[in-house]
């Protein structure tokens, strides 16, 4: 069955028989796990991930694509279609056996993800990982260390959540219709428990959120009404730096610096 892919859901389907491979690789399904993809598409990724684990959850905003989804994969094991947007799913809502965490993985939409990697974090503790095939943009801002033009709002509040790690580029050419940019597949693992623990995460999320709207000034400035400079000061953080040149970690102290003098 021919479907002509959608711009308002900005899809590109996967064609490339040696990419899939390679990110089915990355992901290594396995019998007994619960696994959901998002966007399952034409299926390039759901047959093969299907046949190794056996079970597999979609969640399909193109009601076109369903039953299609629902009939053709029916030999390779039990797919349970959610029709549903996947930026108002719920993922804690996916039946998990006790003692095993969620694994999600999918082609996610250039116009989407953004937004939707933010509502994945919302269940990070109920998520043992997820892969996602990207703009390779988007990969490059989720995995970027301190002082680079890639390092802003996204990587920070990811990366305080997850391990980032960028696996391998794919170019337009795998996917129909080609995409205008380059792509590229990321591993994003949860931390079982958080390296550096912000005592009010709204705060500091606050701050990473104000810092980056005025990345080119000084803390001073940049943070004025949030943090003074007498915290970052305390938090052993130059108030003359530049949001854009703090790590994580000084991000999450400066948060906690400012929340104990709240107290």
């Amino acid at each position: 069955m021919e479907h002509a892919p959608r711009k308002r859901f900005g899809q590109h389907f996967l064609h490339d028989p040696g990419i899939i491979g390679r990110i089915v690789g990355a992901i290594d399904p396995q019998p007994g796990q619960t696994l959901l993809e998002i966007g399952p598409g034409m299926g390039a990724i759901t047959r093969p991930v299907l046949t190794r684990c056996r079970q597999l959850h979609v969640v399909e905003l193109d009601r076109d694509l369903i039953p299609r989804l629902q009939t053709e994969y029916a030999d390779a094991g039990e797919l349970v279609v959610h029709a549903a947007d996947a930026l108002k799913f719920d993922f804690g809502a996916v039946p998990v056996p006790a003692g095993r965490k969620l694994r999600v993985i999918g082609n996610l939409p250039y116009n989407i993800s953004t937004p939707l990697i933010f509502h994945l974090l919302k269940w990070a503790d109920g998520i043992q990982d997820m892969h996602f095939l990207l703009q390779k943009e988007v990969v490059d801002r989720l995995t970027a260390r301190p002082g680079t033009a890639e390092y802003g709002r996204l990587g920070i509040m990811v990366q305080y959540r997850c391990r980032a790690e960028s696996l391998f580029h794919v170019g337009p050419g795998a996917f129909r219709p080609p995409p205008r940019v380059d792509s590229a597949v990321v591993r994003l693992v949860p931390w079982e428990a958080l390296p550096c623990p912000a005592r009010d995460e709204a705060l500091f999320a606050a701050l990473v959120h104000q810092g980056f709207t005025r990345r080119r000034k000084t803390l001073r400035n940049a943070l004025q009404g949030l943090a003074e400079p007498a915290a970052m000061t305390a938090a052993d953080i130059d108030p003359a730096r530049r949001p854009e040149t703090l790590s994580v970690e000084e991000f999450v102290r400066l948060a906690n610096e400012v929340a104990a003098s709240r107290t």
